[in-house]
């Protein structure tokens, strides 16, 4: 949650200066490496199945669709909606983990898991941003919740493969699909990935982030070898409660009571799933 939250947070602010596309290429690959740098640090066993081989391409490929139609949203459409709608990604994780792997939750966890979810989204939401007159419910929104779709579905898969395979290297391998499919889809596209103009600042601060957000995706990787799918995505999902809290903190936001209401409800079902 806390890695995402600040993941997310910077790459809003250096998406503006560089591209979203750009940030999202180049972070990924750091964090590439950083795993990289992980799996020289820690015993692994490689021993792969066929299922895993045919659900690495395909997971790798949800990831990167999920976060490519996440910043198409942010890009055209209204951003407290968009994000909100975000986290749509572990309601769809939760029922395809409840549906077909019949994992299930304590009556206080699904309380829990309602407020985190419930939360998150009240503290993504602007009361006025939604007044504006030039808001636009369509636009942004269908991108949004496509994301949100592959997006759940992909830890569902992350989850099997953890399980079969281990954390890290489940991280490893989707990482290097993910830029695989970066690169292919730049080439498609013509779209130009070099930071020749760009300061050593947001190079470096691009790093960071990349590093950050392969360390979230390898924690939470590790929490679904240990736990179930149903109650691991909803906590992470608040990370908004996060990226909400730093741009009060660095960027001097405003908090509206709802904001304030919604942070604390998540905060308060994450204790609540802990039983």
């Amino acid at each position: 949650m806390f890695g995402w939250g600040i993941y997310d947070f910077f790459a809003g602010v250096y998406s503006k200066k560089i591209g979203p596309y750009k940030t999202f290429f180049w972070s990924q690959l750091a964090g590439l490496f950083f795993v990289l740098l992980l799996i020289s640090v820690f015993t692994i066993t490689l021993n792969i199945s066929v299922l895993t081989v045919i659900l690495l391409p395909i997971a790798a490929l949800f990831y990167t669709t999920g976060y490519l139609l996440f910043m198409k949203g942010f890009e055209i459409g209204n951003i407290s909606i968009v994000a909100a709608i975000m986290n749509l990604w572990a309601v769809f994780t939760m029922l395809i983990a409840f549906i077909f792997m019949g994992q299930r939750l304590s009556t206080l966890q699904t309380i829990g898991v309602l407020m985190i979810i419930s939360g998150a989204t009240l503290a993504s939401l602007n009361r006025n941003d939604i007044k504006n007159k030039s808001f636009q419910l369509s636009a942004g929104v269908k991108e949004t919740v496509l994301g949100a779709f592959f997006f759940g579905v992909f830890w569902n898969i992350s989850e099997v493969i953890s399980e079969q395979i281990g954390w890290l290297l489940s991280t490893l391998f989707v990482k290097i699909g993910i830029i695989l499919f970066l690169l292919l889809f730049s080439f498609l596209i013509k779209r130009g990935l070099y930071l020749t103009k760009t300061s050593t600042k947001t190079k470096i601060m691009v790093v960071m982030m990349g590093i950050i957000e392969a360390g979230a995706v390898a924690i939470v990787n590790f929490g679904l070898t240990i736990g179930d799918a149903i109650l691991i995505t909803p906590i992470a999902s608040a990370l908004s409660v996060v990226t909400i809290t730093m741009a009060i903190i660095f960027l001097k936001d405003n908090v509206t009571k709802l904001q304030g209401l919604g942070i604390f409800a998540a905060i308060c079902g994450i204790i609540a799933t802990g039983f």
